[in-house]
């Protein structure tokens, strides 16, 4: 079973991200379940604007793409900015909506048997609007998200340090994106067992 991490920060490469050190403990936890691990970190890539699989020459989203439908898992990792998802985070999303119209031979929406989760880091409040905003999606476009499939850290309301400055909370935050990597492997091998079919007519 594969798994793909989607980082949505808003740092380039090298800098150091807060969500994919979070992240990197769900992933962990994923590994221990035998669960092979790709992250991409999208803030990188030239993903065009829109809301189809494709968006013409130099859109970076196919190669993304193609890791989507190669994993059963996937888990968007976002920011906290002004108590929302990522800028990044929301293209990701725009990108994944054309999944919604896209079936396989049998009829099947490619988002179908699959499971989604959410990792959050900030150092202000508005970390569960941000867990609804994107499971609220994921499931718009198909994907399955188990209860509790999401982890978070932040320090409250107001500016602060930041995960990788703090330890305060680890703890809380690493236990729940070890069990929220435990329920997302747990459904995708119950839907992997016993998958959904094409929607009724």
């Amino acid at each position: 079973m594969r798994a793909l991490i989607i980082n949505c920060t808003l740092k380039p490469t090298p800098q150091d991200s807060n969500t994919h050190a979070l992240a990197s403990v769900v992933a962990d936890a994923l590994r221990e379940r035998g669960v092979e691990v790709d992250d991409v970190r999208a803030v990188d890539l030239d993903i065009k604007p829109g809301v189809e699989s494709h968006m013409g020459p130099g859109d970076a989203w196919p190669e993304v793409r193609e890791k989507v439908l190669a994993s059963r898992i996937l888990v968007i990792a976002s920011p906290t900015w002004l108590g929302r998802p990522s800028s990044v985070a929301q293209r990701v999303l725009e990108r994944l909506d054309a999944m919604i119209a896209e079936t396989d031979d049998d009829g099947v929406p490619l988002a179908y048997n699959r499971v989604g989760g959410v990792v959050v880091t900030g150092n202000e409040d508005g970390a569960h609007h941000v867990v609804s905003e994107i499971t609220g999606a994921l499931g718009d476009i198909g994907y399955t998200v188990p209860g509790q499939a999401w982890t978070y850290w932040h320090l409250g309301p107001g500016p602060g340090p930041d995960y990788l400055e703090e330890r305060r909370g680890h703890d809380w935050s690493h236990k729940t994106g070890r069990a929220m990597a435990a329920n997302l492997v747990g459904v995708a091998r119950a839907l992997e067992a016993t998958p959904l079919g094409a929607p009724p007519e």
